[in-house]
């Protein structure tokens, strides 16, 4: 999943940003509220971690644009959680009139910010519970451990964050250029062919000891994770 931090904190920004990059998330960074819209209205992030204290365009309106926003890619619109300081009633109403979909208020820990964005992003799937399952397959994101029929795959953060992203969107045929642009952060060079390189490691990982491959590759359009045979 790919996340975008909105905050103007340089050193608070790249703390979260680094620390959810080692929970296996792609994660982009705008220093204040400008960046920050553009960047949220030109890309298709899964999630926004948005301050409301910004320089140059407030929280609130960016939270107000994204809102007004209509996506005609089809895609579900991005879910916002809120970081600020901003703790009284009124504010945190604010924020959620405006489209926040989560309110966290500062200063918070670490874990209790990963528990919310794993929420959010399982209601943008669709998904209950914190163990994600498609088939035989089950991907519990608060642990970073996904099985195959109870086996271990001992899957690498990237292969870890595919599968992740697959699961979200099983049956459904995903091209290379939406693998990249949700897995994978705006640093990558898509002139290069890492994605096809991940689905194979993440494909052998699944299909090993002869098991059936649940992820096919669908000839000129991309890949598909196959919730049967």
């Amino acid at each position: 999943m790919r996340l975008l931090v909105v905050e103007d904190e340089h050193d608070l920004a790249d703390a979260i940003a680094e620390g959810l990059r080692q929970e296996g998330y792609a994660v982009d960074v705008a220093y204040d509220g400008e960046t920050g819209r553009r960047k949220a209205l030109g890309r298709p992030y899964d999630l926004v971690c948005l301050d409301l204290s910004l320089p140059r365009v407030d929280g609130r309106e960016v939270l107000r644009a994204l809102r007004d926003a209509g996506r005609d890619d089809g895609a579900a619109a991005q879910r916002v959680l809120v970081l600020t300081a901003r703790d009284a009633l009124d504010d945190r109403i604010a924020g959620l009139d405006d489209g926040a979909d989560d309110y966290l208020v500062k200063p918070f820990e670490f874990r209790e910010l990963t528990a919310r964005i794993r929420a959010l992003l399982r209601r943008r799937a669709g998904a209950a519970g914190a163990v994600v399952r498609v088939g035989d397959l089950a991907l519990d994101d608060a642990r970073h451990v996904a099985r195959r029929a109870d086996v271990d795959l001992g899957l690498t953060p990237k292969e870890f964050a595919l599968l992740r992203y697959l699961m979200s969107r099983a049956d459904e045929v995903i091209s290379e250029g939406e693998l990249l642009r949700h897995v994978w952060d705006e640093n990558a060079n898509p002139f290069t062919n890492t994605v096809r390189v991940t689905v194979g490691t993440l494909r052998r990982k699944l299909g090993r000891d002869g098991a059936d491959q649940p992820l096919e590759t669908v000839v000129g359009s991309g890949y598909r994770l196959r919730s049967s045979g």
